[in-house]
């Protein structure tokens, strides 16, 4: 074949570095975009916070005052200035900055967040709780009870071994060859001695703590209440001899062996004992506390749903107009082609967040329109939906739609929930219609809630009454629903009352 010239016409999609970095914002949630402004913002210069207005008593000037005069006079050059900066960088930046693509989720850019000042950065929305741990609240006991150096180092060695739950997770014997094997002051060292110092442990707060097993734990528990507690003896003995018997809800062997006559009777047992605690370190361990920000507001209002953003998240950005200036200055310089390049990245960043805040709202706005008898009935009118329902709507592509609705958050009279949790799929119904996964989860909690305690309904009696209702799904969909939930089988399920 010989050589030649062709012409080819081909279409490729050009990722502009801008079109990525409103990309990478509208995936961002409300906390991490906290943190990309407070970046920026250290970052460059020329950007800045605008400030709330604050009342100011007007003040006449006086017209004699030249130093007056000659103020206002820079001051209006200056505005005057930057308003023509602005015109003329707006001749260069698009109206409407485009977000939306048709390529794929997972992708590689040029453009990555600065991350010089991750460590220093203050998050006004996520606070640590002080709070102290298990170990250290055992140890002060500790100091408080012993004496005895041997003793105290015993204790410290015991206390080691206890888990965040608040179980022992080491054979006390082990702990004792422990000891002997590294220090020679104890290679006498028997492990009597090392329960001693258990039990000693056991007696501290919380109740329960330094327990080897749950029955060991429930019995430590009911030990420290008084003895005059009703069904107390009972309550030892159902769980010290039945506990297993107990979680299989064999509730007449029970009454047959704690010779019970009625079944109020061992209703009250079996409360004294859900009453305790069976991971007794949770309360002295205290998680970090976290807040989420929602980024959508819904009201009611005589007109019907109003969505708007919440003022809160997103704080308002502007380039500081005393550096408009000294980029009208047409030289070449370093600091002058500097300040130009962050102007135009600061005015790119306002931009991708105008842009990615009017997606939100237009996505939030459509969402709220959709599942409007969800708002105002609840979960069972939750209509069945998908990405590319809304995608349709608001003519925008379903990857856009994932980006803004990951990690976005949504008040509403109902509660705050995930944009994504509006999406579910369908399952088609007796009269050829379609209803949510969510609405068929939320009839099947409402059903066990209200099934006998004694004859909890089944995973086929479910399915029974789900297609008396219109809904047709099988046996084992009923059970991958209640699953979800949470909820445990028909013979976990039964009481008493």
């Amino acid at each position: 074949m010989k050589p030649s010239l062709g012409l080819n016409l081909s279409q490729n999609l050009v990722i502009t570095p801008q079109l990525q970095q409103a990309i990478y914002l509208l995936q961002l949630s409300t906390l991490d975009l906290q943190q990309e402004i407070q970046q920026a913002l250290e970052s460059n210069p020329l950007l800045e916070l605008e400030e709330t207005d604050q009342a100011v008593p007007a003040v006449e000037p006086d017209p004699f005052d030249t130093s007056t005069r000659e103020a206002n006079k820079a001051e209006a050059q200056q505005e005057a200035t930057a308003t023509e900066m602005n015109q003329w960088e707006e001749q260069r930046l698009p109206e409407e900055l485009a977000v939306d693509t048709a390529w794929e989720d997972v992708y590689s850019h040029d453009y990555s967040p600065p991350s010089g000042h991750q460590d220093n950065f203050q998050d006004n929305y996520e606070r640590d709780t002080a709070s102290t741990s298990l170990i250290d609240h055992l140890l002060w006991q500790l100091n408080l009870s012993l004496h005895n150096e041997r003793d105290r180092i015993i204790g410290e060695t015991l206390i080691d071994s206890i888990n965040p739950e608040g179980y022992l997770s080491e054979d006390p014997q082990v702990i004792c060859d422990s000891l002997q094997s590294q220090d020679e002051e104890f290679s006498d060292l028997t492990c009597e001695e090392v329960l001693a110092l258990l039990k000693l442990i056991q007696r501290f707060d919380p109740p329960g703590v330094g327990a080897r097993d749950l029955r060991e734990c429930l019995l430590l528990q009911l030990e420290q209440l008084p003895e005059d507690t009703p069904y107390l003896p009972q309550a030892r003995r159902l769980v010290d001899q039945y506990l297993e018997i107990l979680a299989g809800r064999d509730y007449r062997f029970l009454m047959r062996r704690l010779k019970l006559k009625h079944e109020d009777e061992l209703h009250e047992i079996i409360t004294l004992i859900q009453q305790l605690n069976p991971r007794p370190g949770s309360s002295i361990e205290s998680e970090t506390s976290s807040y989420v920000i929602p980024d959508l507001l819904v009201t009611r209002t005589q007109q019907g749903w109003r969505v708007e953003l919440n003022p809160e998240t997103l704080p308002k950005l502007r380039v500081q107009p005393q550096y408009a200036d000294l980029i009208r200055r047409a030289d070449s310089s370093d600091t002058n082609q500097y300040l130009k390049d962050h102007f135009r990245e600061a005015q790119w960043l306002i931009k991708s967040l105008q842009s990615r805040s009017e997606t939100l709202l237009k996505v939030g706005s459509k969402i709220v329109e959709v599942q409007q008898d969800f708002l105002e009935k609840g979960e069972e009118f939750m209509k069945p939906m998908v990405l590319a329902d809304i995608a349709t709507a608001i003519e925008m592509h379903e990857s856009t739609v994932s980006r803004a609705t990951t990690q976005k958050y949504i008040h509403t009279p109902r509660g705050l929930f995930e944009l994504k949790y509006f999406f579910s799929s369908h399952v088609s119904t007796a009269e050829g219609g379609e209803a949510s996964s969510t609405a068929i989860r939320a009839m099947l909690k409402k059903l066990i809630s209200n099934e006998p305690p004694q004859k909890p309904l089944s995973d086929s009696k479910l399915a029974d009454l789900l297609a008396d209702s219109g809904i047709q799904i099988a046996r084992r969909t009923v059970a991958k629903y209640r699953e979800a939930l949470g909820i445990p089988p028909s013979s976990e399920r039964k009481r008493l009352r």
